[in-house]
């Protein structure tokens, strides 16, 4: 028996956000919602990159297929934003969830990075098809929360894995067996972040998925409505389609169909060809890549047959040669400003932490930027973990840094509840015990994440050494 999908859609900006970084896309053989992030950093671009990317695969396909399929449009989709920000490291730091299926008229094949997630209604029963990428969900799987604390945790936006053109973005894959009768939603955070699952699950009784869908996107704007909203919701039909299903047309949602996307790669081709007619000139000259010299030009062939004065020619060398140490000066600098970008710190900005991008030492000129303030005040740190934050704290990613950030938080908090208030200290015996070490603030690494630009720092564990600084 062959099933068929019939889908409604919908994406919105929400009642606070300025601009919706999410996009969509429904068809008969794909569902597909993603969900920016990197705020100025053009979430919106990211998300509609990976929806143009990822819908060229929109068609009749394969069962045994479908995940392979899948796979590769979602790494063609992350190369597509890797090639973005080498041509324009304003873009660095944007990132998109991924939660998308093919449906071959049995089942699912279902790719999923990130916070969005996929439903299946059956029956009554709400099941979550997706497992989040998350700090939060972390915490659940780790047993040191339960998923009702996960739902109102402060914290929930931190992502632990995102599509955002860097390695090891694999999606996770699944196929998923449906059948007649049942109901499916793809949303972003926007819906199932703020929603509790009861009550999305409420709402999928209904029989209409227009009314289904409204009430969905009500439920959300009573919580707030703090995010971009998309939703798609599918109903499993057996029989005939009323109209044929490659007549259905597909339906783009939210930044996907509203910006125009910039061309990729088109300087690198042009470069790339160049150093293609470059390398058959120095091949003909008998030069290798290991030179460090420019590709032969036509310019430099016509110079060999335009005879100069001896002074002439060493003057010529002399400029040739300033030109490839200036080269050479050059791309190390502009690999050493890529390589710090990647890199990140905790240290003060005035009397607050902050989380700065870059290195902390300061050579001619400063080697890192602000990235982000933090809630947190010198003052109101032990005094050993200020002195470190003013030292400048390194760690080895932006998680680990926001990491730190939560311990220095709880220590701060620590600090306040020591104080007491309104109690006169006791006097104790003075002993002689040996010297306490004291913890490091310093964050473990943690793989590489990309956060939400509206995501608060995460809350992490508390060094398990007891040993506290004074406040």
């Amino acid at each position: 028996m062959t099933l068929l999908l019939r889908f409604v859609t919908h994406s919105e900006i929400g009642l606070v956000r300025k601009n919706n970084q999410d996009s969509g896309y429904a068809s008969p053989h794909l569902l597909l919602v993603a969900d920016g992030m990197g705020g100025a950093a053009a979430g919106d671009l990211a998300s509609a990159v990976a929806v143009e990317a990822i819908r060229q695969v929109d068609a009749e396909t394969p069962g045994d297929q479908m995940l392979s399929v899948l796979a590769g449009a979602v790494a063609d989709a992350n190369d597509r934003l890797a090639a973005l920000v080498g041509e324009d490291s304003s873009l660095d730091g944007m990132g998109t969830t991924v939660t998308g299926a093919l449906f071959d008229g049995v089942e699912l094949g279902l790719a999923h990075i990130g916070d969005s997630r996929a439903y299946l209604f059956r029956e009554g029963r709400l099941e979550q098809l997706t497992h989040d990428h998350s700090w939060v969900q972390s915490l659940v799987d780790d047993g040191r929360i339960d998923p009702a604390e996960a739902a109102s945790h402060p914290h929930r936006s931190l992502l632990l894995k995102v599509l955002n053109g860097q390695p090891g973005c694999e999606p996770d894959l699944t196929l998923v067996p449906v059948q007649a009768g049942d109901r499916l939603l793809f949303c972003s955070d926007g819906l199932c972040g703020l929603v509790p699952d009861a009550d999305i699950a409420e709402a999928l009784r209904g029989a209409q998925l227009d009314a289904v869908l409204a009430t969905l996107v009500a439920a959300a704007h009573a919580e707030g409505g703090i995010d971009n909203i998309t939703v798609i919701l599918a109903d499993v039909l057996e029989g005939q389609p009323v109209v044929p299903v490659d007549t259905v047309e597909a339906v783009v949602l939210g930044a996907a169909a509203e910006r125009a996307l910039p061309a990729v790669g088109s300087a690198s081709a042009e470069a790339a060809e160049d150093a293609h007619h470059g390398d058959d000139e120095l091949e003909a000259q008998g030069a290798t890549a290991m030179g460090g010299g420019p590709p032969t030009t036509g310019r430099e062939d016509e110079a060999r047959y335009n005879p100069q004065a001896p002074r002439q020619r060493r003057l010529g060398r002399r400029l040739a040669g300033v030109l490839v140490l200036l080269l050479v000066v050059a791309v190390a600098s502009g690999a050493t400003y890529a390589w710090g970008r990647s890199q990140y710190f905790v240290g003060a900005a005035g009397e607050q932490v902050a989380i700065y991008q870059g290195l902390p030492e300061k050579v001619v000129v400063p080697l890192s930027r602000l990235y982000e303030v933090q809630p947190v005040t010198l003052a109101g740190l032990p005094s050993f973990y200020a002195d470190q934050v003013r030292t400048g704290i390194e760690v080895s990613s932006l998680a680990s840094a926001r990491q730190t950030v939560a311990e220095l938080t709880e220590a701060a908090k620590r600090c306040t509840a020591g104080a007491g208030v309104g109690t006169s200290p006791t006097p104790k015996p003075t002993t002689s015990t040996p010297p306490r070490s004291t913890p490091s603030p310093r964050s473990t690494p943690k793989p590489a994440p990309t956060v939400k630009a509206s995501a608060s720092p995460s809350a992490s564990p508390t060094p398990t050494n007891s040993t506290k600084p004074s406040c």
